[in-house]
């Protein structure tokens, strides 16, 4: 059945809520709604965020720096609960004016500085430590094209399928098509790519594998909107699921993805690990099949 038809106005204007699970957040305007300063801990780098794929993309990476012998690259994580409208405080505004996660001050030299986008926040730090980012042009601009694919496809996957499969009011089946589609074909692409390379980059781990574990390891894992894997038909990408299954095996991968999360709110020191009520979560993950259920 074809959706009902809808004639938009000459001229929008917000004059309601658009309803779903993020009603609350979203307006056509920008800018601090409160007065609220952000906490400062006593390490190089303050890191502002919530466990979502965007910000596992930055504790991934500080915690493989760390496990790689960075000491330089000790960081305190804060949790910004987006449901609570921390994003709008007047203290993250001024580190994001966009007012999204993640986003970080840098406090390793004379004069702090903000970082914000998750991308140039992976970059920044690849760079000063050397690390995860080839220095060589055709290595480095793989890894680069493979960061900036990520970039540009997440919100076709996040604010698209996501959106109007999982979260908004009433579904409707040509966005949900469109976006599935568009998904469908982000993850045949990457299908393609990890048939040919052990990882997105080349052959070495990357800060471009880090930008997309999170959203693909969701999906595969069936962690993601409502249990999209099956809708999705996610075993259809095995070499996905195999690069997934390859950074799980990392330590600093399980650690990294909890931070700011539900099991770890705030990140001080490697102890905080040790802490957690349910060490379990920082073993390998337990994989249940991808094979399609039978009818």
């Amino acid at each position: 059945m074809a959706d009902a038809a809808y004639t938009p106005p000459k001229v929008w204007t917000h004059d309601k809520e658009n309803g779903g699970r993020f009603a609350a957040i979203n307006r056509p305007t920008a800018g601090a709604r409160h007065e609220k300063d952000l906490p400062v801990g006593e390490h190089p780098f303050q890191l502002y965020s919530l466990g979502t794929p965007n910000g596992q993309k930055v504790t991934i990476l500080f915690e493989e720096l760390l496990a790689a012998g960075h000491s330089g690259a000790e960081y305190d994580a804060w949790k910004i609960d987006i449901g609570a409208l921390d994003q709008f405080g007047s203290g993250f505004v001024a580190l994001n004016p966009n007012s999204k996660i993640p986003a970080l001050e840098d406090r390793s030299g004379a004069e702090p500085f903000r970082v914000f986008e998750s991308g140039a926040i992976l970059i920044h730090l690849a760079e000063k430590f050397g690390a995860f980012l080839p220095r060589e042009n055709l290595a480095r601009a793989e890894v680069l094209s493979w960061l900036m694919w990520q970039m540009g496809t997440a919100p076709f996957i996040g604010g698209g399928f996501g959106h109007f499969y999982a979260y908004a009011p009433e579904k409707f089946e040509y966005p949900i098509d469109r976006y599935a589609m568009e998904t469908k074909r982000i993850l045949s692409v990457a299908d393609i790519r990890l048939g040919e390379t052990e990882y997105l980059g080349g052959d070495e781990y990357s800060i471009a594998d880090m930008a997309s574990y999170g959203w693909f390891g969701a999906l595969i894992r069936g962690d993601a909107y409502n249990d999209a894997a099956t809708f999705l038909s996610m075993h259809e990408y095995e070499n996905v699921a195999r690069w997934v299954r390859l950074l799980e095996d990392r330590p600093a991968v399980r650690r990294g993805r909890i931070v700011n999360t539900g099991k770890m709110a705030e990140r001080h020191s490697a102890a905080d690990f040790d802490a957690i009520e349910d060490p379990s979560v920082l073993e390998k993950v337990r994989w249940r099949s991808l094979e399609p259920a039978d009818d």
